[in-house]
């Protein structure tokens, strides 16, 4: 064990590097993405998920151009370019596939239908 420690202490993309703790600090990002989950789609904001799907996809393509490959950059770009999919996806459907909100007149209507 202590050798797989030492391989990853001494790694070019190690706890030694900024290589390790930008991605590492990066997941903040992921997270708090992960926790607008419960938030209302009419509160989510299409330019901001837009970037945020566009910089994961962009940044997990650039894991493989550098050396040494990063796989926690990988991990946490993808990780941002798939909440950030999924929340344009609940906004999209929200504001353009959801039923429209009852109007008072139907709202009545019901109510006299029902023997009110």
């Amino acid at each position: 064990m202590k050798s797989k420690l030492r391989a990853l202490w001494d790694h070019p993309a190690g706890p030694k590097t900024i290589h390790f703790w930008a991605p590492t600090f990066k997941w903040g990002l992921s997270i708090a993405n992960i926790s607008d989950f419960s938030k209302p789609p009419e509160k989510l904001s299409y330019p901001q998920q837009a970037v945020i799907a566009t910089s994961g996809i962009i940044w997990s393509r650039y894991c493989f151009v550098i050396i040494p490959w990063n796989w926690n950059l990988f991990a946490v770009n993808s990780a941002m370019a798939c909440t950030g999919f999924y929340q344009l996806s609940r906004k999209l459907r929200h504001d353009y596939f959801a039923p429209p909100p009852p109007t008072a007149a139907a709202v009545e209507a019901d109510r006299s239908l029902a023997g009110d």
